[in-house]
This record gives C-alpha cells, sequence and structure tokens, in this order.
C-alpha cells in the first residue's frame, strides 16, 4: 500500500482496536465504579485492561511488527509512566470540582487515543512495521 493510504488504514484499524479497547475500560471501569468509590483505582485497573489489549492487537493487526515484543512493551510503559500519573491527577482534580466521572474518562480515553496512536507509528514502531510473517 503506498504510505499515505497505508496511514489511513493504520489509524482506521488502530481506532476500531481502540474501540473496543474502550469497551473494556469503560465496562470494567463501570462494574468496578460500583464497589470503589475513588476515581483513581478503577480508573487503573480499567487503564491496565484496555492498554494491555490494545497493545496486542495494534501490535499484531495494524502495524504488523515483528518488534521485540519485551522491547515494543518497554516502549509503551514508558509512554504509559508518564500519561497514567498525569491523567489520573488531573482526573481526580476534576472529580473533586464536581466533574461527572464518565464525563473524566471519555475527555482522558480520548487523550490516550490520539497521543497512543502517534506514539506507537512514530517511537514504538518506527521502521518495524509490516515486518511480521502472516
Amino acid at each position: 500500500m503506498q504510505g499515505k493510504k497505508r496511514s489511513i488504514w493504520q489509524a482506521l484499524k488502530f481506532t476500531l482496536f481502540s474501540i473496543s479497547a474502550g469497551i473494556i475500560q469503560v465496562g470494567s471501569f463501570a462494574i468496578l465504579e460500583l464497589f470503589i468509590q475513588d476515581y483513581w483505582i478503577p480508573y487503573l485497573i480499567s487503564l491496565v485492561l484496555s492498554i494491555l489489549w490494545n497493545f496486542t492487537l495494534n501490535r499484531r493487526y495494524t502495524f504488523k511488527s515483528a518488534a521485540n515484543v519485551p522491547i515494543a512493551m518497554a516502549k509503551v510503559f514508558g509512554f504509559y509512566l508518564v500519561f497514567t500519573p498525569l491523567s489520573t491527577w488531573l482526573g481526580s482534580l476534576a472529580e473533586q470540582q464536581g466533574a461527572n466521572d464518565f464525563l473524566i474518562l471519555a475527555v482522558t480515553m480520548l487523550a490516550n487515543f490520539v497521543l497512543e496512536f502517534l506514539f506507537c507509528k512514530f517511537v514504538v514502531y518506527r521502521g518495524k512495521e509490516d515486518t511480521l510473517e502472516q
């Protein structure tokens, strides 16, 4: 596939897989919210579940990368070392100001979606796309 078409197709696949990860995140967040009142605990657990799902599908089907899995995961982990504390802190601040937990989650998930795609494309799988034998 040509460069621009390939990038558009990747963005579309990343979007679809992110939607499935989002369903996992929202579903697990909703269940955990029934039992745990603090925003940050359900958020962190549901975020980890969605990260694992999204990483697995996007490595194999979106970027088709044979990149070393532990190294690729370490790079994604590095992304989340910055994103997670920042989003958790900002989400907690918003909750303390009376914002709805699900609105906070939606805004956070949108930011995560855009930033993670860019990070995966230009950092994690840079030069290693389409190397996986199908």
